[in-house]
């Protein structure tokens, strides 16, 4: 009986199929116009699908939102000042299953084309400077004492110190 059962449990378990994650194959990008004001233009891309693929894009800045439809979607021009923000919804109908696929970014601009907030050049940096030598007493955790502990570990001027 044991030997039924576990040829059952094989011979299906060898029948499952890989499971398809459509949404992970969604990408798009900014495309450069020359024109006067720069609009935003967007080109998705997904391969080729066996079913019916629907683009839905939206762009808000920070007055409104506005709407897109299409596997390319064209916006119109934006303030260079105002940060974007791009959200597309994919629904991909695939013999009667349909998956829908959500995605939101910012973006700003520099200068010459819409980028990706995480991609742009930094703003500023500013130098940290510290007085490695200050004579403040810091227990493990980084916070500041009044006293010298007893029995404990601390730290002062960038040495581990343990009074006795």
């Amino acid at each position: 009986m044991k030997k039924i059962i576990l040829i059952l449990l094989v011979s299906l378990g060898l029948q499952t199929q890989a499971q398809i994650i459509y949404c992970d194959s969604i990408s798009y990008t900014t495309v450069t116009s020359n024109s006067i004001g720069y609009p935003l233009i967007l080109a998705g891309s997904l391969p080729v699908i066996p079913g019916t693929v629907t683009w839905s894009w939206t762009v808000c800045s920070s007055n409104m939102c506005y709407p897109g439809s299409g596997i390319n979607a064209i916006f119109q021009p934006f303030s260079t000042t105002d940060t974007l923000k791009v959200c597309y919804e994919v629904l991909i109908d695939v013999s009667g299953f349909t998956y829908a696929c959500t995605d939101c970014d910012s973006f700003v601009f520099n200068g010459s084309s819409w980028i990706l907030l995480n991609m742009g050049n930094p703003t500023s940096i500013k130098e940290i400077s510290h007085n490695a030598v200050n004579g403040k007493i810091y227990d493990l955790l980084g916070r500041e004492l009044k006293y010298v502990p007893t029995g404990e570990m601390y730290i002062r001027n960038n040495k581990l110190y343990i009074n006795r």
